[in-house]
């Protein structure tokens, strides 16, 4: 999968689209996390997040591992996203809280965003995902 370098982090970048309520493409900026130490660190010691972008997790086929705020000031939304690309479940997270967000099936994504990103789209369970989406420009 092609990807753009975005600084400071120095994490790669691509768009995803998620399918909205009423069948339109809503996309999202995403830096990936797909290794154990970046997944770890996550949006942590961040001061803002851009309206429109987010982070994707991508894990080693499916996983049902928690998701906490630790060192995390920005108040975020989370989406489960299963291996068929289809959202499972979206939690809200309050900022340093360390109480996990874990959905209650397996997943293989999972996409964080600002809080209330998902509602004020039209994103929802059972939304579909593009995952493969063009890379960041």
């Amino acid at each position: 999968m092609p990807t753009t370098p975005l600084a400071p982090t120095g994490l790669p970048t691509m768009t995803i689209a998620f399918t909205n309520a009423g069948g339109n493409p809503v996309e999202l900026l995403v830096e990936i996390a797909d290794s154990p130490e970046e997944r770890t660190r996550g949006l942590m010691f961040r001061e803002n997040l851009l309206e429109n972008a987010g982070m994707l997790f991508e894990f080693d086929g499916q996983t049902q591992t928690g998701f906490w705020m630790k060192n995390t000031a920005i108040p975020l939304s989370i989406a489960f996203i299963d291996s068929n690309d289809v959202i499972i479940d979206i939690q809200d997270m309050t900022p340093l809280l360390l109480d996990l967000h874990t959905p209650s099936a397996p997943y293989a994504y999972a996409v964080e965003a600002n809080q209330g990103w998902f509602a004020r789209n039209g994103v929802k369970v059972g939304s579909a995902t593009l995952i493969a989406a063009a890379p960041a420009q």
